[in-house]
């Protein structure tokens, strides 16, 4: 959930447009009106701007998600309350948020925008912890939704518009514009002693967009929106600390597909879990910013390993390179989430994995499974 943590905010000023016209005619610059001159609007027509449009479509299939229930604090367990944002991706109500959002929740509340205000009970059908996402269900046809793009097609420095209940303020969800300032980071979460999956409380996001568009608590699973008005990342105020300024982080909708895809295909079927943090060979970098040396120039690097996870059993270590998943070479992160998906809890399947010595070998993994709130 959104509570107090410290976190990565953004801010980036809207511009507004101004046109204006005069003419002069005689000595000294005195204006004068010509015959038949017609005075021109000073303000440009903001219905015709790009990001005004993206608003106006989205907006509405832009929900506030707040829940009830039982977290970690440093007293104790304590009842508690969250607040997030989330967006309509069907129809018939189903919507995506963070998992964080919902993580401990007893009771989840789903409110949709004015001037349509209502509130619907939700229920949680799937997700992945370990990459922060959740989908969830409400009751109701005819919902307004917002499409899907591909976080791939981004590219550095284009704009993009993030849209959620930042501080919970009351009036609806704020917007803040922006621009992808980076892609693919791996970022390490804030803390957070409710992430029961985390090792050491620490969330490690994988397949991320950076950009300078406020971020803020409240505005957590969220839409980032490219000017076509699709969804390209899911906004997250888990990652990050308070030092920053001007930098926010989204999870790419490509890194997010495959789960929400089997959440909307399957309901409630639990997910296989692998329980790895990776990201692609030729992006990965130590702690300095400086290209990894590493022994292939394919594959996926492991970032991080879930404590007691499948991987984590089978063998597979931080520091390993993921090169092939049941005789399929890996390539991205998210092709071995898509190979990943392909099977179910307890399927035993085989990873090809490059040690640090250079050494590859076969490891036989048992697949877990994916825990839900």
């Amino acid at each position: 959930m959104d509570r107090v943590r410290p976190l990565l905010v953004a801010s980036l000023a809207a511009v507004a447009v101004l046109a204006a016209a005069c003419s002069t005619k005689g000595g000294g610059g005195t204006p004068v009106e010509l015959p038949g001159a017609q005075t021109l609007s000073t303000q440009a027509d903001a219905g015709s701007d790009p990001i005004v449009q993206v608003v106006q479509a989205a907006r509405p299939a832009v929900v506030n998600v707040t829940t009830s229930g039982v977290q970690n604090t440093p007293l104790g367990i304590q009842e508690g309350e969250g607040t997030g944002t989330g967006f309509i991706i069907r129809s018939d109500g189903i919507l995506v948020t963070n998992y964080h959002v919902v993580e401990g929740a007893q009771t989840i509340t789903v409110t949709t925008p004015e001037p349509h205000l209502k509130r619907y009970e939700g229920r949680v059908i799937g997700g992945d912890p370990s990459a922060d996402l959740a989908v969830i269900q409400i009751d109701g046809r005819s919902f307004p939704t917002i499409p899907l793009g591909r976080s791939e097609e981004m590219l550095l420095g284009e704009p993009v518009v993030a849209i959620g209940y930042a501080l919970a303020l009351e009036g609806g969800p704020s917007v803040t514009t922006g621009i992808v300032s980076a892609l693919d980071r791996v970022v390490e979460g804030v803390p957070d002693p409710n992430c029961a999956e985390c090792e050491d409380g620490t969330r490690t996001y994988q397949g991320v967009i950076q950009t300078d568009a406020a971020i803020n608590p409240g505005n957590s699973g969220g839409p980032l929106l490219n000017l076509r008005g699709e969804v390209i990342g899911i906004n997250s105020a888990g990652v990050g600390a308070s030092a920053a300024e001007n930098v926010g982080f989204a999870i790419s909708i490509d890194t997010a597909r495959e789960t929400i895809e089997r959440a909307v295909e399957n309901p409630g079927e639990p997910g296989p879990y692998l329980g790895v943090v990776t990201q692609p060979v030729d992006t990965a970098v130590d702690g300095s910013g400086l290209p990894l040396d590493l022994p292939v120039d394919h594959g996926v690097y492991v970032v991080d390993t879930a404590g007691d996870g499948a991987a984590e059993d089978a063998g597979i270590e931080t520091g390993d390179v993921i090169v092939g998943f049941e005789g399929h070479r890996i390539a991205t992160s998210e092709e071995l989430s898509g190979r990943i998906q392909e099977h179910k809890p307890g399927d035993q399947v085989t990873v090809d994995v490059v040690r640090p010595d250079g050494t590859e070998e076969p490891v036989d993994v048992t697949l877990g499974v994916n825990p839900l709130p």
